[in-house]
């Protein structure tokens, strides 16, 4: 025992739980855009496996991580297009599409690989580029703190800028308004002149970046190249802490950080040689966990409410 617990407080642990966050919280900002625009991406999972193997492949080929990431970007747009091209253009039930797309994507990633590659498990034919460590400045120099913030991966960086950037967008601009205002009330929205069906188009192409992103950093960051179940239901992890941050970027952060943080815990266990079986879980468990604990605090907030609301009339 108290050699798991000198793991917790290990510098080395609590740099990969940022290092394992990253995707999670690229994911979950990608949730929290579409969902405030009332445009359930449930095919995050999908988008992020496509972007891994796209960025893979296209890192390979062309020998430049420019062009990787546009490769990325570019398979995680696929599966939202077709998510947005279904649901706002067929009005075929958004959920349902998402959930067909995952599977779609699942599939064909080995489809794919098998095309190009003619390897129906991973990228290892080819040498893909990852992501440069960034040591920052003065930081890098402070003890502990240095070791767990400094030298994590370009896009562990990025995805808590964009932690800012998508609070800004949401609560700051014109766009960030129309978005909510489509999520909240389709009809107002539409009563006062604006487009519904492009705004939400607009929404899930955001989440369909973001979400690129976290699968860019699985294959060109986290692991070099791409391999079969890499993702193993971060998309669907990622609108779990969504959700528990009430689609708040801040509070979705830190719902995030706390999956990551369970991640990383099921991977010290896995190095004591708990069985494989149960290191797997924890994960998945912590979610239930935390939608659990989540629907009762929610719960809980909206008898005060309701009582509150009587009380006063």
């Amino acid at each position: 025992m108290d050699n798991f617990l000198s793991y917790l407080i290990d510098p080395e642990f609590l740099y990969s739980v940022f290092r394992v966050t990253t995707p999670l919280l690229f994911a979950a900002l990608a949730s929290v855009v579409a969902e405030n625009a009332g445009a359930s991406n449930i095919a995050l999972e999908g988008i992020m496996i496509f972007s891994a193997l796209f960025g893979a492949i296209g890192s390979g080929i062309t020998q430049s991580l420019t062009l990787g990431l546009l490769f990325a970007i570019c398979g995680g747009l696929i599966i939202s297009l077709l998510l947005a091209y279904f649901a706002l253009y067929l009005k075929t039930d958004i959920i349902l599409s998402g959930i067909a797309l995952n599977t779609l994507a699942s599939g064909g990633s080995v489809f794919l690989l098998y095309v190009i590659l003619g390897d129906k498990g991973s990228t290892s034919a080819l040498q893909c580029l990852t992501f440069p460590t960034i040591n920052i400045p003065i930081i890098e120099n402070i003890p502990f703190v240095g070791e767990i913030i400094s030298g994590q991966n370009l896009l562990t960086y990025i995805a808590f800028i964009m932690v800012w950037v998508v609070f800004y967008l949401l609560y700051h601009t014109k766009l960030g308004k129309y978005l909510r205002v489509v999520g909240e009330s389709p009809q107002a929205a539409e009563s006062v002149g604006l487009d519904v069906r492009k705004l939400k188009l607009t929404a899930l192409l955001i989440s369909g970046v973001l979400a690129s992103l976290g699968g860019a950093f699985l294959s060109m960051g986290y692991m070099s190249g791409f391999s079969r179940g890499m993702v193993s239901g971060r998309g669907f992890i990622a609108l779990a802490a969504a959700a528990m941050g009430m689609l708040s970027p801040v509070p979705t952060m830190i719902a995030a950080i706390i999956f990551g943080f369970a991640d990383a815990v099921s991977n010290i266990l896995a190095a004591l040689r708990i069985p494989d079986e149960f290191v797997k879980l924890i994960p998945y468990l912590v979610t239930i966990i935390g939608l659990i604990v989540f629907s009762q605090i929610r719960s809980s907030s909206e008898k005060k409410r309701r009582k509150k609301v009587l009380s006063s009339t």
